[in-house]
């Protein structure tokens, strides 16, 4: 079997379509679909079931992909060997991080990493989401302790505690008073987030040893993450009250735009964690990235 033939399968599962897999590899999309075409043919089986709307696999393709997403992973490793002999480490690395990350964290490092580094290309990709490392394409993630997989190296990175703060415009301050316990929430309108399965995460607060945890409404839900920043749009606009990772909210503390509300209940919790496989081989970009965030 050619080895291209069975990445090119491989990117297309990932992509979920032979186009973003195509823009991805930098290649035509009528080449990844005859690469597949070649698969099928050789193995005397569908791996792909086509629509005009979709692609996905068959169950064949599925356990394929399945077996081949670590098998590919330790022969690009096992090549990148040869690149730890460099003086400066190339190659793509690949992080699978959530938006706050993105946000927050990432950019006082990306920018003097790849300056260190400008051999190395960095590809982020926000999920908000825990996610397959291998399946996905990454060669390491961010999150939180609470989300890491047992089996999984991690590495501190960032802020070691961090807060989750509660704010809200002056004017909507002026308008409807500042709660001065969490339960006051309840009769004020608060800018909620959704998890992907339709459940918003409680608000939660604790001082002194007491935890409250409240179910608020308000006037507009998102899905965390990257609309978080519609959240805060309307935060600014004086909408309502906005309960976010303290980092983000910072520079609006800090201009005015925003005030503190319940500064002394917020909640603080560990900070994030670079992770990744513990495989035998470890690509050149990604141990560059561990030692840079070490030192």
């Amino acid at each position: 079997m050619e080895l291209n033939d069975l990445s090119a399968f491989v990117a297309v599962v990932r992509a979920r379509g032979f186009r973003d897999a195509a823009r991805a590899r930098n290649e035509s999309p009528s080449g990844l679909s005859e690469a597949v075409r070649r698969l099928e043919s050789r193995l005397g089986v569908r791996l792909l079931n086509r629509t005009t709307r979709s692609v996905a696999p068959t169950e064949a393709g599925q356990r394929l992909f399945e077996r081949l997403v670590p098998a590919l992973g330790e022969i690009e490793a096992a090549l990148d060997v040869v690149n730890t002999l460099r003086d400066r480490p190339a190659g793509t690395l690949r992080l699978n991080v959530p938006a706050n990350i993105a946000r927050t964290v990432l950019p006082a490092i990306v920018v003097p990493f790849l300056k260190a580094f400008p051999d190395i290309r960095l590809d982020v990709i926000v999920e908000d989401s825990f996610v397959d490392l291998l399946a996905a394409g990454c060669d390491a993630g961010i999150r939180y302790d609470e989300k890491l997989e047992k089996d999984m190296v991690a590495v501190p990175i960032g802020p070691r505690i961090q807060r989750l703060a509660t704010a809200a415009a002056p004017a909507y301050l002026e308008a409807h008073g500042c709660p001065q316990h969490p339960r006051d929430l309840l009769v004020h309108a608060c800018l909620r987030g959704r998890f992907s399965g339709g459940a918003s995460p409680a608000w939660e607060f604790e001082r002194d040893g007491e935890i409250v945890k409240i179910d608020p409404k308000g006037p507009l839900v998102t899905q965390p993450g990257a609309a978080s920043d519609l959240l805060l749009s309307a935060a600014l606009s004086g909408l309502g009250i906005i309960h976010l990772f303290e980092d983000w909210l910072r520079p609006h503390f800090d201009s005015g735009a925003l005030v503190p509300v319940l500064e002394p209940w917020w909640q603080s919790f560990s900070g994030p964690y670079l992770y990744y496989p513990g495989t035998r081989l470890m690509p050149a970009p990604l141990r560059a990235f561990i030692d840079f965030i070490r030192t």
